[in-house]
């Protein structure tokens, strides 16, 4: 869904003991990275709950042998969250941005009239084109309302983020083209009438492509190792994501020895004494997961906390 469909990279891992689900066996999650915000945020996750909740709540199934049995369970979570994320990652000052894969509209036809060219003029032409993309399963409208100017529906259609816009004036009727603009990086074509189509549907797919692109070469530039602790809090200042040596996810001691101190070092930073008690967001780093790719880890390598033998790399940041 994040990747293939919201252009959205996200990192796969396993949750520590102390952020996994309460009373569950272990979570696993994906965690994306928000780019103006420098903070992370939780995607999705999925809960093994093993048979604590069948054994508090008495869920029981009979077996293939009449025995009964505690039930097993599983919780998995995937919430309208994802696209406040989707607006958060790819959205500018002007409005939204849309993959292509999950825009309403894809495209929108916009004809530029005037008092010498009314929209009559240019209806015939606009409704052609508007079928040659149909015909491509393109989801297209035509935006034909006569009560709004060109320039109004230009700033409309960008709020709503549609990935293309088609915009169709006389000089177009009389070349026999149309100027395509692309949402997401303001790119400006002509293209022939009886190429669009073909164009466009490339277009789309190129767009899904290239929003993935950016969105993960930002946030690659944000994802960094760090082995020794002065270095910790300064890359959270820089916005970025930490990869650390840990000694495990069962250390919550540590874990929380990570938070108050990486709390205390930034607050002091700010010059303040203590975090605002109605702050929504924490300037406390967290453990994000235990990735499921893992760096390479040298022998001998000390957990960046507690100094004991690292077992594993796992991703801190900021977080939502």
């Amino acid at each position: 869904v994040y990747e293939e469909l919201l252009a959205i990279p996200v990192i796969p891992g396993t949750k520590t003991e102390k952020e996994k689900f309460a009373g569950g066996h272990s979570t696993t999650t994906v965690e994306g990275y928000i780019p103006v915000a420098g903070r992370a945020i939780q995607g999705a996750t999925s809960h093994h709950l093993g048979q604590n909740f069948g054994k508090m709540f008495d869920i029981n199934y009979q077996d293939e042998n009449g025995k009964t049995q505690v039930v097993w369970q599983t919780s998995w979570g995937l919430t309208t969250r994802t696209i406040g994320v989707m607006i958060m990652v790819h959205g500018d000052d002007t409005g939204l941005v849309l993959p292509p894969r999950v825009a309403p509209q894809q495209v929108v036809i916009v004809p530029i009239v005037s008092k010498k060219c009314p929209l009559e003029k240019l209806a015939g032409f606009c409704e052609s084109i508007r079928k040659s993309l149909d015909d491509k399963d393109v989801r297209v409208k035509l935006d034909d309302r006569s009560i709004y100017n060109p320039g109004w529906k230009y700033a409309h259609w960008e709020q709503k983020g549609v990935p293309i816009r088609i915009e169709v004036g006389p000089r177009d009727l009389e070349n026999g083209q149309a100027r395509m603009v692309v949402r997401y990086n303001g790119e400006k074509t002509d293209v022939a009438v009886d190429e669009l189509a073909d164009v466009v549907e490339k277009k789309l797919k190129e767009i899904q492509d290239e929003m993935f692109k950016k969105a993960q070469e930002f946030r690659d530039a944000h994802l960094v190792q760090v082995t020794e602790w002065k270095d910790f809090v300064p890359n959270l200042e820089l916005h970025n994501l930490v990869l650390t040596p840990w000694c495990g996810g069962e250390h919550q001691d540590w874990e929380e020895w990570v938070k108050d101190k990486s709390r205390e070092e930034s607050l002091a930073n700010l010059g303040e004494g203590a975090e605002d008690e109605r702050s929504a967001t924490s300037v406390a780093a967290k453990t994000l997961c235990i990735p499921f790719k893992q760096p390479e880890l040298k022998e001998g390598t000390k957990c960046i906390a507690s100094g004991l033998p690292a077992t594993c790399w796992v991703l801190w940041g900021r977080s939502y």
